[in-house]
């Protein structure tokens, strides 16, 4: 019995001896605990008990499982028994072998800190070497200023030998020597120290648990001193040595200041620092970090605080290093005239253009028609330097012929003489109007038999061109590329009109030009075929042309060969762009290549906004007419690469107008140059094929393609294209339904049969009966029903179908509403594929 609770409580007879045990808890809580302690009890085996001879000495074993047997609880069997002390066993060998993994643990992680503490000891320890070394050197910079200041002085104010003795006594001595005096104190300290058992003590050795600025921003020995910085304390110090610092004078500088600039650039040209610029900031108010851009009144009120004049300037003002040059009437030299020949397809411009140079062009166009603009130049037989701009005459072509007439000084029209004036002759002419340049009417093949130069000249009345045969002002010449007739009348002509329009330009200067035609080429990168206009350009320029920029690297002219130069009117192809040019884009040399890479970027940021704000729409009522107009219209996805610039901004024109208000092809990406993975890659997103004008695919694009199942169609014909285009794109135009009227019956009874429900006794008036076909159910001319037969019966047979006469029976599917002089009316539809025109 506890003396403290009264309670009884259970153990073995004078086995167990109960005592109290007070614990403890938090806030200052106790409690008192009962606890038992049992004694130990020992069972001695008897003899014999493990089955061995009687006097045997009994095993380990034996005595494990006898004590095991004395132990084990009523109902247990041996083999559960031995099961038990097995796992008790294994649990043992656990836990010791946690506990060993436990202490290595822990040795490891003790050598871990140890090893860290050294390290770091280690780096303090070089640290603060490094710290003492350049302290010392700076002590050595200062004293030798000092005494160089000290020389300097007395040198400068002479004095009496006494007093400059006595100035010598009460000088301080040098630090090397005071250093010197100090050390056999500081030795005896140390000497001190050891003798007492105590470790010596190191001037920084108060330093050396703290943490220092320099470990925390880490770094081999921590952030040194820069060599700039040193330079700045040695010129304070001699600074203050020669009678104190010196202020510098402010200087004031021109700050160009766009519409935004970011704090950096506008520290930059204000040559000030960083984070001056961003205090100063700060205490206006504004919050910006050196990459953030601010708008132009904060940074001129920035600038005004530093002290330095503002110039506004604009984004555009970029351009301004594009100088227009007022060319001085007495630099300008006469030059070649530009001739463009224009006119309808298949008329023999290019064959014209091959008589005149004697080459065979025409031979090497696929299909037989221009699909490039064409540069060359050419010798008359007199001497004269003529340049000719080969147009194509295809309708698709439309942009290259404007291209053509705006930087020709002369037009040819040439107009087959059995063919007479047609669509694209009409355009050129519009296009030459535009342009405000002389026309020469060529009216050639007139050695056919059919050639009749009469009514060309009478049909180009329409068009109010008055030929001189006509009593005009506009020069006609009857000529034949097949035979070469009237070549030399056309030459004279030209030359006369290019005489009358007296042609100069200034070479010496900054060379201009417009890009005809561009490409990306394989082996040269980018390639642009310009025609210079004023000024010549020179291998080494640095140009800018439309968004892109580069250094003339070569130039080659329309013979293939390299050139060092190309003066006004010659056309050459440039290499060395950083891109590929738009076709009609300008060329303008500048003088710096940062000029030319900030020019072009303005340009392309530019171009991007334009198409941006074309794109977006505005409000939202356009936003719903889009979205509806989207929903009505399919569309026929296309990527498009073509070999040159024109001819792909000629295909995408082309393919824009191809459709009708339910279907349009849409362009997703068009480009120049070879069909690569990316091309292939945005196909599949799209569900597209690729279309290729005289270019083909790479070899990991055709792998590419035949793993993602992409079609790649190859053209070198424009017009093949267009029309295969407009043949796929035909095929998603919903077919169109026509019904055609086979027969009229009328229903002369009704009856009811079981498992069909009402029949209807008909007799078929006209036409046929089918079973196939549709019908209508007429009441009074009023369509009451439409849908299909059920059945179609002659007397007790299904038939398909039943003749004019002849009666049958009729059931339709799920409609029973049927009365006795109602009319089905029977017909049948066919489908109807619709083609774009």
């Amino acid at each position: 019995m506890s003396d403290n609770d009264g309670k009884k409580t259970l153990g073995l007879r004078g086995g167990a001896r109960s005592g109290n045990v007070k614990q403890s808890f938090s806030h200052g809580r106790t409690k008192n605990v009962v606890v038992e302690t049992k004694r130990k009890r020992v069972v001695v085996p008897k003899p014999g008990a493990a089955g061995g001879k009687t006097g045997a000495t009994p095993t380990s074993a034996a005595v494990t499982a006898a004590a095991a047997s004395a132990k084990r609880p009523a109902g247990i069997s041996d083999a559960e028994m031995e099961r038990r002390l097995k796992a008790l066993q294994a649990a043992k060998a656990r836990e010791v072998e946690e506990q060993a993994k436990r202490e290595e643990e822990e040795r490891m992680r003790t050598e871990e800190r140890d090893r860290l503490r050294a390290e770091k000891e280690q780096k303090e320890r070089e640290q603060r070497e490094a710290e003492e070394a350049l302290r010392r050197k700076a002590e050595e910079e200062e004293r030798k200023a000092l005494e160089a200041a000290q020389a300097a002085k007395q040198a400068a104010e002479p004095a009496s030998a006494a007093p400059a003795d006595s100035a010598a006594a009460r000088a301080p001595k040098p630090v090397k020597e005071k250093v010197a005096a100090d050390a056999p104190r500081k030795a005896e300290r140390e000497r001190e120290e050891r003798g007492r058992g105590g470790k010596v003590r190191d001037d920084n050795s108060r330093r050396a648990g703290k943490l220092t600025l320099n470990q925390a921003l880490g770094g081999e020995g921590g952030r040194q001193k820069s060599l700039a910085a040193m330079k700045r304390k040695q010129e304070r110090a001699r600074q203050k040595a020669m009678g104190g610092a010196q202020s510098r004078e402010k200087v004031v500088r021109d700050v160009q200041l766009p519409e935004t600039i970011t704090v950096a650039e506008l520290a930059n040209r204000m040559a000030e620092r960083v984070a001056d610029v961003v205090k100063s900031l700060m205490q206006n108010g504004i919050m910006a970090t050196q990459n953030q851009a601010i708008d132009a009144d904060t940074a001129e009120l920035i600038i005004e605080e530093f002290g330095h004049r503002v110039t506004r300037v604009s984004d555009a003002d970029v351009e301004d290093v594009i100088t227009r040059v007022e060319d001085n009437p007495k630099d300008l030299l006469p030059r070649p005239p530009v001739i463009t020949i224009m006119g309808h397809v298949d008329h023999g411009k290019t064959s014209l253009l091959d008589a005149i140079r004697n080459t065979q062009v025409t031979q090497g166009e696929a299909g037989g028609i221009t699909q490039h603009i064409g540069a060359y130049q050419v010798t008359t037989k007199n001497g004269d330097l003529l340049t000719f701009l080969d147009t194509p005459g295809h309708a698709a072509f439309t942009s290259m012929r404007s291209r053509g007439a705006q930087v020709t000084d002369i037009v040819v029209l040439v107009v087959a003489a059995d063919d007479a004036v047609m669509p694209q002759t009409v355009e050129a002419i519009n296009h030459a109007k535009a342009a405000k340049v002389p026309m020469i009417v060529a009216i050639n093949k007139v050695d056919k038999p059919s050639a009749n130069p009469t009514k060309v000249r009478t049909d180009l009345l329409q068009h109010e061109v008055v030929v001189e045969e006509m009593s005009g002002d506009v020069q006609d010449v009857e000529v034949s590329a097949h035979t070469g007739q009237g070549l030399d009348t056309l030459l004279e002509a030209i030359a006369l009109q290019a005489e009358i329009l007296e042609l100069k330009s200034n070479p010496d200067r900054n060379a201009q030009g417009a890009v005809i035609e561009a490409q990306l080429d394989v082996g040269r990168g980018p390639v642009a075929t310009v025609l210079i206009q004023h000024g010549t350009l020179r291998q080494g320029d640095i140009f800018v042309v439309g968004e892109q920029f580069g250094k003339v690297r070569a130039l080659i002219n329309d013979k293939g060969d390299r050139v060092a130069e190309a003066g006004p009117s010659v056309p050459v192809e440039v290499l060395g762009l950083n891109g590929t040019p738009e076709a009609g884009d300008v060329l303008n040399v500048v003088e710096t290549e940062a000029q030319a890479r900030e020019i072009a970027e303005y340009r392309a940021n530019l171009a991007k906004e334009k198409r941006a704000a074309a794109g977006a729409a505005t409000t939202l009522e356009q936003l719903m007419k889009k979205a509806k107009d989207d929903a009505n219209v399919s569309e026929l996805p296309v990527v498009v690469k073509a070999d040159v610039q024109g001819s792909a901004e000629a295909i995408v024109q082309a393919l824009e107008k191809v459709g009708n208000e339910e279907v349009r092809v849409r362009v997703i990406h068009s480009g120049v140059g070879a069909i690569t993975e990316t091309d292939i890659g945005l196909a599949e997103a799209s569900g597209c094929p690729v279309i290729g004008f005289n270019v083909r695919a790479n070899a990991p694009a055709r792998n590419a393609a035949n793993q993602k199942g992409v079609e790649i169609r190859y053209y070198s014909v424009i017009y093949d294209l267009v029309d295969d285009v407009k043949a796929a794109a035909s095929g998603l135009l919903s077919k169109e339904v026509r019904e055609k009227f086979i027969g009229y019956a009328t229903i002369k009874e009704v009856f009811k049969v079981s498992n069909v429900g009402k029949v209807a006794g008909c007799l078929v008036t006209e036409g046929v009966a089918r079973r196939s076909a549709g019908v209508r159910l007429l009441r009074d001319d009023v369509v009451i029903h439409e849908g299909t037969l059920k059945t179609l019966k002659r007397f007790k047979d299904e038939v398909s179908e039943v003749q004019s006469g002849q009666e049958c029976g009729m059931a339709f599917e799920n409609y029973d509403d049927v009365r006795p002089a109602d009319v089905i009316e029977i017909f049948e539809r066919e489908e109807i594929e619709r083609k774009l025109v």
